[in-house]
């Protein structure tokens, strides 16, 4: 007998990781079909999507976005129907029909959907990390009651995962600590006092990693550690002293679990994201993702280092927001956003980053958000606190 396709909705389809993921789907289209894509401005990728993978919806952010799709989509003959706004991508994120959504949209703007595919009971493929810095426990909470399966796509979280046994509830007495492996990103062996000089483009040069620009230059700045250690804290249910990060530059250990025997468990693949979107999409099976095999021949070696704190200072803000107020991790991450959007804009110094970080932490007092429409006014107030601290601190 035929086993059904799984109905895949894609959020965030034409960034870095949307792509990888349609490219495991059309390896195996006898497995998956695209339902539904969501895109925020990029009009023609979403077009060629449309026309390779047939989605019964395209949602943009925007309704002049969505208009211009839907007049090429009506150009080309193409069946798929454009809608555009929050509520649409929420409503492909939850619709009945849907079995599995993979979450890429980068930022905060991703927690509306992740929440709606959690309270439909999705199979929920989280590539958003900040569905967890900014909803916590409100997030695995609705996760919970909605009956949905959550599996990390982040390569680190996907690896901790891999490594653990399947059953969470032995994991509090089986683990001793996670750790977190980082590249280092361009600027691992670059002298501090040097950084107030770095450009955008040397930011979204990775050595390692193709990613999109607010996540290269996260990634130089170790935030996108910060925040990986603030989402294991939610997704694995440990202490944030039992997290640990170490920089390892050549990226083949993906992350590793340490048990209480000290036995150590790690993950090891090539740098590619379609490895933990292959895992996300067949879990507990086991498909071809495209991605090269690893040559053990060809390794001259595999190094850890302790991370600089006068090179990555942001990377501490991860234990001081986990231990603060809740709500602090949101006031983080929105933060955050602002200043990596004014170093790109190139209106923020690099070394200025951790400063906006810092000033929004101390200017926003928040207290418990107990729904979405709390962490979304907490959004806005730290947003309003970091763009002018960015103002302060402008280039």
């Amino acid at each position: 007998m035929n086993t059904p396709k799984q109905r895949i909705t894609v959020l965030g389809s034409t960034g870095s990781v949307g792509v990888s993921t349609l490219d495991v789907i059309s390896r195996h289209p006898d497995r998956f079909e695209v339902f539904a894509l969501s895109a925020s401005t990029k009009v023609d990728e979403m077009l060629a999507q449309c026309a390779r993978f047939s989605p019964r919806y395209a949602v943009m952010a925007s309704a002049p976005h969505a208009a211009l799709l839907a007049e090429k989509i009506e150009q080309n003959n193409l069946g798929t129907k454009v809608l555009s706004g929050d509520d649409a991508i929420e409503r492909i994120a939850s619709h009945e029909e849907v079995d599995a959504v993979m979450a890429a949209i980068v930022g905060a703007a991703g927690l509306g959907p992740c929440l709606a595919a959690a309270r439909a009971g999705k199979r929920l493929l989280l590539a958003n990390k900040e569905a967890l810095v900014v909803g916590g426990e409100l997030f695995m909470r609705t996760v919970r009651d909605g009956g949905a399966t959550l599996l990390p796509i982040d390569s680190e979280h996907s690896a901790i995962f891999q490594s653990l046994p399947e059953d969470p509830s032995t994991w509090p007495r089986r683990i001793d600590k996670i750790i977190l492996t980082a590249s280092g990103g361009p600027f691992r062996t670059r002298a501090p006092d040097t950084l107030g000089t770095v450009t955008p483009e040397q930011a979204c040069a990775h050595p390692n990693w193709v990613m999109g620009r607010k996540i290269s230059v996260d990634s130089a700045t170790m935030m996108n550690k910060a925040l990986e250690v603030i989402e294991a804290r939610h997704l694995f249910g440990v202490l944030p002293e039992q997290i640990e990060v170490v920089i390892h530059p050549q990226s083949v250990v993906h992350s590793m679990v340490q048990f209480t025997d000290a036995s150590v468990i790690a993950q090891l693949g090539t740098p590619d994201m379609r490895v933990p979107i292959a895992v996300g999409l067949a879990w507990p099976e086991r498909i071809e993702s495209g991605a090269a095999r690893l040559d053990f021949r060809q390794m001259a070696s595999l190094s850890f280092d302790a991370p600089d704190a006068a090179l990555f200072p942001g990377l501490g803000l991860a234990w001081h927001a986990l231990r603060a107020a809740p709500g602090t991790t949101a006031v983080l991450n929105a933060a955050n956003e602002v200043a990596v959007e004014a170093f790109l804009d190139r209106r923020l110094r690099f070394d200025r980053i951790h400063a906006v970080n810092m000033e929004t932490l101390e200017a926003v007092s928040p207290s418990k958000p107990a729904s979405l429409a709390d962490l979304l006014a907490l959004d806005a107030s730290a947003r309003a606190a970091a763009n002018a601290a960015a103002l302060r601190f402008a280039a």
